[in-house]
């Protein structure tokens, strides 16, 4: 069965960076597009980041351009997500997503920006 399984549960203080790991299993993960989304406190989901199965295309909401950077290995099955100069409306808990329609989700990893 599709097995998604995020990783770097954090507490830290804005200006900080972070990385994000998924590691998935049951699907050929090299051919699925992939994706990060994320729901804040009190806050809907929010899709976050987007990569194409071979890498070659990375999209990202407004908000974290510049400062978050999505990448795979698919040698290792796995999803990253690079947040570098957190704030504090980056916290939320952070989904892996699999397929163009969210077919599968991981069960979220917390990540929190506080000082």
């Amino acid at each position: 069965q599709v097995q998604l399984v995020e990783s770097g549960v954090g507490l830290v203080q804005p200006g900080v960076s972070l990385r994000l790991s998924c590691a998935a299993s049951g699907f050929t993960f090299s051919t699925y597009y992939m994706c990060w989304v994320r729901q804040g406190p009190g806050k809907g989901l929010e899709w976050v980041s987007s990569i194409y199965a071979d890498g070659s295309n990375t999209y990202y909401t407004n908000s974290v351009k510049g400062r978050f950077t999505i990448s795979r290995d698919n040698a290792k099955n796995t999803l990253y997500l690079q947040m570098n100069s957190l704030k504090s409306e980056d916290t939320a808990v952070y989904y892996c997503v699999q397929g163009y329609n969210y077919d599968y989700w991981g069960q979220g990893t917390q990540v929190t920006v506080s000082s």
